[in-house]
């Protein structure tokens, strides 16, 4: 697969990936020396969706390793050719997951950020099982409590926690979650850490292009950043 280089008629809409990149990564940087932070507990997902493979692409030969797609037919189509010639990338789920799609997950993916309920947790246990793969699950929490949106109630969290370690087995690594866009960012930063630190689990998956730099002062350690990489989406 030949790279496209981007910088030839780049827009503010869809930018110059490497340079676009490079200040995704110090705007990282200095939010972590703010926050008294070191750089590398910070994992940044270049968010992949929508954007095609020769854009993808783009984005690894600039050094990015780690993607996050929202739908797995189009992680299917954009990403195992890429992985054939770069192995070491790491693709995140990071868009709502059926629980009827819970093979191909498991088969593509190698983290979950949005482990939402019950059913869907039975279905990644067997999965996992069946396909001797263990990936690294997030649980979304619903901090907002918007009727819209996927994501486990605050108030059921910590049992539901409980119940995919004891019950389901499941390599349960930390917590996400998807502000509301109407409200600070940053108290709903603050409630998922709390109901993570009760619960031990380390890894929080929060801070999206418009709020990351909060979000790293809140202790994320994964923030999905695509329009501040990729431009607008197609």
């Amino acid at each position: 697969m030949k790279v496209i280089v981007s910088g030839i008629g780049a827009s503010p809409s869809y930018p110059d990936i490497a340079a676009a990149l490079a200040d995704v990564r110090g705007r990282i940087a200095a939010a972590c020396r703010k926050a008294g932070r070191d750089p590398a507990e910070v994992t940044l997902i270049a968010v992949s969706k929508t954007h095609s493979a020769s854009r993808a692409l783009e984005c690894v030969a600039a050094g990015q390793r780690h993607f996050g797609e929202n739908r797995i037919q189009e992680a299917a189509t954009k990403w195992p050719e890429l992985r054939q010639s770069t192995p070491e990338l790491c693709l995140h789920l990071i868009g709502h997951l059926q629980s009827n799609k819970a093979e191909e997950a498991v088969a593509l993916f190698d983290v979950i950020h949005t482990l939402d309920g019950a059913r869907l947790a039975e279905k990644l246990a067997g999965e996992m099982s069946r396909q001797s793969r263990r990936l690294p699950c997030f649980i979304q929490v619903n901090t907002g409590r918007e009727a819209q949106k996927a994501g486990i109630d605050p108030g059921e969290a910590d049992q539901f926690i409980t119940a995919c370690r004891e019950q389901w087995k499941l390599p349960i690594v930390g917590l996400m979650c998807l502000p509301p866009v109407d409200e600070q960012a940053a108290v709903h930063f603050a409630f998922l850490r709390e109901i993570a630190l009760r619960n031990g689990l380390a890894q929080l998956s929060m801070g999206m292009s418009d709020d990351f730099e909060s979000a790293i002062a809140f202790g994320a350690t994964h923030i999905r950043v695509g329009s501040a990489i990729f431009g607008a989406r197609r």
